[in-house]
């Protein structure tokens, strides 16, 4: 059994476990896209997997990824909503009722501005298709290293801790994006060759951490969710109060809707 054989048994294994201790824990009422996002990543690994074996044609194989690709990067768009929901849970009741697709539009438009720099991680060698693909990778691997941070430096305004799901989940993927990225450097200052298959496979055992890490945390009982600071409650509540109230100004102002004058 080869290194790249025990690495893939290794990682469709840690995510059966957590799938499973997710499904045991009842984590699907709290993070449910979260959830989904693991099984549809077991069921992946297991598809390629068997796929790659029987057919060995890499134009084939990269066409098939290239699709799996832009899932997963829309998957993983949606955990991070999910997330950054998760975190305003405390006062999600104070909120307007489209906060949820404000938030959305946020972390659009930080997708938006990494975009750019993202690119610079991009190897100039590869082909259209293979810097797209790259390209997309990555600015979603920013992305999560970017809220990853927020949470972090914010965890005691936000009134979340280690022991608090939204920041486990933002610490795993954190940890592995940074790895990703990581890599992605040294893949764009070497040749091909050997080393690439090198890194991969160090890539691979830091995504296999990430998940062991899972397991640590989700087999433990989650800390209750303390209210956030005045400060931070106040703040929130008026950034969606201006963006709700940008978003009616939006409405009342587009050309299809003149209001009538009065009699």
């Amino acid at each position: 059994m080869g290194l790249y054989t025990i690495l893939w048994v290794g990682g469709v294994l840690a995510e059966a476990a957590v799938v499973t201790l997710a499904i045991r824990g009842r984590n699907f009422r709290q993070i449910p896209v979260f959830c989904s996002y693991i099984i549809w990543s077991l069921f992946v690994d297991i598809l390629f997997y068997f796929f790659r074996q029987l057919y060995p044609d890499q134009e084939r194989y990269f066409r098939a990824y290239l699709v799996e690709m832009i899932v997963d990067s829309l998957f993983q768009f949606a955990v991070l909503v999910e997330l950054g929901w998760a975190v305003l849970r405390p006062i999600r009741a104070s909120l307007p009722r489209q906060s949820i697709v404000i938030l959305t539009l946020f972390t659009a438009l930080a997708a938006a501005l990494i975009w750019p720099i993202a690119g610079w991680t991009v190897p100039a060698y590869l082909v259209k298709t293979g810097r797209f693909y790259v390209h997309t990778q990555q600015t979603v691997a920013i992305l999560r290293v970017v809220i990853f941070m927020a949470l972090a430096g914010f965890s005691q305004m936000l009134s979340i801790g280690w022991r608090n799901r939204e920041l486990q989940i933002a610490t795993g993927l954190g940890f592995y994006s940074l790895c990703s990225l990581a890599v992605s450097v040294l893949h764009n200052h070497q040749a091909v060759g050997p080393q690439y298959a090198y890194l991969d496979e160090l890539l691979a055992t830091t995504y296999i951490g990430s998940m062991v890490y899972w397991l640590v945390s989700f087999s433990q009982k989650e800390a209750e969710r303390q209210q956030f600071t005045p400060q931070m409650q106040n703040f929130l509540l008026a950034m969606a109060g201006a963006a709700h109230e940008g978003r009616l100004a939006l409405k009342e102002g587009s050309p299809g809707k003149v209001k009538k004058p009065r009699a």
